[in-house]
């Protein structure tokens, strides 16, 4: 099975760099690029993981991702938190919120791809002819 990733950031160059990096890993990739609507597509979506910024228009980071862990039918959706806020106290309030890691800006895109495949379920992985030699 294809693993869905929904994408929420508010920077067209992130997305598309990152968007682009995990459809050429063989991911399907959804795109937010606001909070409400990253909740929206999360809420419907049925992502198998979401890479969500924290400094967002509408909603942030830190309440989407409360939401989706306090409401049973979306907690088991592996949350990376995925932002330029560097402070300790930032990563501690993301973990408080739910969030299964927490990855900064600017970042390594085989960083982020291996907290990818570390959170992911085993039953959703890319499409092995895409894959590249870890």
């Amino acid at each position: 099975m294809k693993a869905r990733i929904l994408l929420v950031d508010d920077e067209p160059s992130i997305v598309k760099m990152v968007g682009k990096r995990l459809e050429v890993e063989g991911f399907d990739v959804l795109v937010a690029v606001d909070g409400q609507e990253g909740l929206t597509k999360a809420q419907t979506g049925q992502p198998d993981l979401i890479i969500l910024d924290l400094m967002l228009p509408k909603r942030n980071g830190y309440e989407i991702c409360t939401l989706l862990k306090q409401d049973t039918r979306y907690q088991g959706i592996p949350i990376i938190l995925f932002t330029a806020k560097a402070q300790e106290k930032d990563e501690k309030l993301g973990m408080e919120c739910g969030a299964n890691a927490y990855v900064r800006k600017p970042f390594r895109a085989q960083e982020l791809l291996a907290k990818i495949r570390e959170l992911l379920p085993s039953s959703c992985s890319p499409e092995p002819s895409l894959q590249q030699p870890v």
